[in-house]
Parts: C-alpha cells; sequence; structure tokens
C-alpha cells in the first residue's frame, strides 16, 4: 500500500501528465528499444509508427495516476492490458526494465520539475501497479496452460485451409501440428501469431480475433490485408499471411485471450454491430448464438463500403434464412452500380441513430460493436443518446485501447 505522502505527490503531477503524458511514453519507448532492442520481438512496430502505442501507455499512465488511492478502479483496465500482455508473453522480468526508463523518461521531458520526492512517489507507484500486473498475469498464465487442452508461450498450427472471402480479407483454418486437443475459448476473444519474415530483423506478433465459434476442430483467424496508402505504410504480417503464406505452412500461436466476450448467461436480445475487419469477433459471436442460444433474438448489422469488401456476407444470410430468431442488415458507403442493381445493401452512407433505432426492436438488450475507431466513436454515440445502459454497451479495440468519448 502507498502512504499518504506518496498518494498526494502522485495526485499532483495529474495535470501535468495531461500534458506532457504522450512525450514521456515517446520518450519511453525510445529510450527502451535503444537499451533493450530484444524488446523489439514483442511490440507492435506499426502501432509505435502510428504513435497508438504511446498514446495507449500515456492514457493508462494518467488513470493510474488519478486514481491512485482507489486502484481498484482501474482493474479492468489492469486485466484487458493484462490478457494482451499474456498473450504477447510479456514476463515479470519485464517490469523492472520498464519502470526504469518509464522513470528516466520522466525525468528527461519533465526536467527540474521531476525532482527526487516526486521520481521516489513515482517509482513506489510503479512497483505497486506492476505487482498488480504480474499477479493477475501469473493467474492467466497458469489457466492457459492448464486448461484443457492449453498450452504455454507459443503452438505450432498447420494452416489446413487458406479461403479468400473478399477483395481483402482471407480466412486460415489453423488446426495444431501435435495432434493433441484444442483449447476452448470465448467468442470475441483472439490469438497471438508469432512470425519469422524473411529479411525481418525482428520477429512479429499481431492479435487475431477468432472468427468462428468455440468446439471445433480448428482456430480461424480471418485477416485484412492492410496493403497500405498515402498515410499509412503496408501492414507487413497481413500482407506476408496474404501474398506468401499458403496450406501447409506452420503458423505459432499463443493461447486464446481477451476480455470482449460474448456474456452466454444474459438471455436478453443481442446487438452485434461491425464496421469492417472488426466484424470477425461479431462473426463467432453470432455464429456461437445460432448454435447454442435459439431462442435469443440477434440482430447482426455490419457496415462495409461496397460489397467487393463485404466477408462472410453468404454465410450470414445462410445463417439468418435457417434461424428466424436472427435479422441480418448491411450499409455500404460506396456501394458499386453492381450491389445497387442487384439491391445487396439495406442503407447507403453509414449508421445514425434514426436508422439503428429502425432495425432493433428493443434498448432491452446487450450491444456489441467492433470496427475502425471513428466507427466506434460513432456508434458509441449513437448508443449515448439512446439511452442504452453503459453496462449494456461492449466494445474492442483492435490495438493499443482508445479513447471512444
Amino acid at each position: 500500500m502507498l502512504n499518504k505522502n506518496t498518494i498526494d505527490i502522485i495526485k499532483s503531477t495529474v495535470p501535468v501528465l495531461e500534458v506532457h503524458g504522450t512525450a514521456i511514453t515517446k520518450r519511453f519507448y525510445e529510450r527502451l528499444f535503444t537499451n533493450h532492442p530484444e524488446l523489439l520481438n514483442i511490440f507492435n512496430h506499426a502501432n509505435q509508427k502510428q504513435g497508438r502505442q504511446q498514446t495507449a501507455l500515456a492514457n493508462a499512465v494518467y488513470a493510474a495516476a488519478v486514481n491512485i488511492d482507489k486502484l481498484e478502479a482501474i482493474l479492468p483496465v489492469v486485466k484487458q492490458i493484462a490478457h494482451k500482455h499474456r498473450s504477447l508473453g510479456v514476463l515479470p522480468e519485464h517490469y523492472p526494465i520498464v519502470g526504469e526508463n518509464l522513470l528516466a523518461a520522466i525525468k528527461e521531458v519533465l526536467g527540474d520539475a521531476a525532482t527526487e520526492e516526486i521520481l521516489q512517489a513515482w517509482a513506489e507507484a510503479y512497483g505497486v501497479i506492476a505487482d498488480a500486473f504480474i499477479g493477475v498475469e501469473a493467474e492467466m498464465y497458469e489457466q492457459a496452460e492448464r486448461q484443457a487442452g492449453g498450452w504455454a508461450g507459443y503452438r505450432a498450427f498447420h494452416i489446413a485451409k487458406k479461403i479468400k472471402e473478399s477483395d481483402v480479407i482471407t480466412s486460415f483454418y489453423l488446426v495444431p501440428q501435435d495432434g493433441q486437443a484444442l483449447a476452448g475459448f470465448e467468442p470475441g476473444q483472439y490469438v497471438s501469431v508469432k512470425m519469422d519474415i524473411p529479411g525481418e530483423r525482428n520477429t512479429h506478433i499481431r492479435q487475431y480475433s477468432l472468427s468462428d465459434a468455440p468446439g471445433k476442430p480448428y482456430y480461424r483467424i480471418s485477416v485484412k490485408e492492410e496493403s497500405g496508402d498515402l498515410n499509412r505504410t503496408a501492414g507487413k504480417v497481413s500482407v506476408y499471411l496474404h501474398e506468401q503464406v499458403k496450406p501447409g505452412d506452420v503458423l505459432w500461436l499463443s493461447a486464446p485471450a481477451g476480455d470482449f466476450t460474448l456474456n452466454q448467461k444474459d438471455t436478453r436480445p443481442v446487438v452485434l454491430i461491425s464496421g469492417g475487419v472488426g466484424l470477425t469477433p461479431m462473426i463467432s459471436m453470432l455464429n456461437t448464438l445460432a448454435e447454442t442460444a435459439p431462442d435469443r433474438q440477434v440482430t447482426f448489422i455490419h457496415a462495409a463500403q461496397n460489397g467487393n469488401v463485404h466477408a462472410m456476407k453468404e454465410h450470414v444470410e445462410e445463417l439468418a434464412r435457417k434461424n428466424p430468431q436472427v435479422s441480418a442488415y448491411w450499409v455500404y458507403n460506396q456501394p458499386t452500380e453492381q450491389d445497387r442493381t442487384n439491391q445487396t445493401f439495406h442503407k447507403e452512407g453509414y449508421i445514425d441513430l434514426e436508422w439503428l433505432q429502425s432495425k432493433v426492436p428493443t434498448t432491452e438488450a446487450s450491444f456489441y460493436f467492433c470496427g475502425p475507431v471513428p466507427f466506434m466513436k460513432a456508434m458509441n454515440r449513437a448508443l449515448q443518446t439512446w439511452g442504452i445502459a453503459a453496462a449494456d454497451i461492449h466494445y474492442e479495440f483492435f490495438g493499443p485501447a482508445g479513447s471512444l468519448e
């Protein structure tokens, strides 16, 4: 436990973190990778380049400072990050390295304003927060290994099938190379894929949602090829998976993780809303509901540019035909002429509250959404405006957590 003086000092730094938080975390990562380049084998380089990792860490540090006298308030965030850490292979020995470089970054950015008293307080606070993460992650590592079909670290899977789902999304069906049992998972969870790409100095790890219901003899991931544009470099792993990896090749996976999961004990209607490749965890949830909850009303809404990039459309429509409790709707913001001619979508443009209200039969439901950050911000605003209770709004960021406010 932290004493009152330490807590008061930490709280006094909140305004400074609000202004300089991202500068501190940017400098932290520069120091970390200079001093410990081996950690580049764990971190997502693309998120570093885009600044998402720095912003996410700055938000986490700020939240810890604000809640330093009631750290239980940030336990949900701790668990969310701990899932990612366990999936990536973050270990207890990494935490002192992080602490050392974080404190040094605070000192460098704040200069004389970072007094010895402030640095000592933050060292104590970091120790408490690190212990919380280490404890939660230790339980997660044990659970991942000891569950039926579970394992520690990374396990070899061969690609049984590679199926093109749209112009930009391809599914990979993955079967354990050792022929042993496959761990179960909760609909909405993800796996980490560790890859050594020819010509790349570092190992690359990416997390992909499992896109089918649990209980199958395989895992399925459905990956969007991030080909890049003027504002963003191409995704090295997704491009390699699409263009180079073939059936029979081996991928290394960590056990399933993640806290964005379908509440299967809830019997109320459920609304699944996705944008782009954000449909992958939603398909897992939908397939699970169709198999196990025939009395639970499901509204499935997907937004895409057009039919060319709309993955798994036929699959969802077939589920809706066979399961009268399932309704499915498509929203295209750039429909093709063929889309218009064949009337293959229900709305042109974007999902808005008025349209949402016309398709969702009740507010007494649980809402799940996933997609690009602007899409998720729009969905969050719409649901809040509609008066949906915060406890019934669930969402997932692909990559470092951000803010929807």
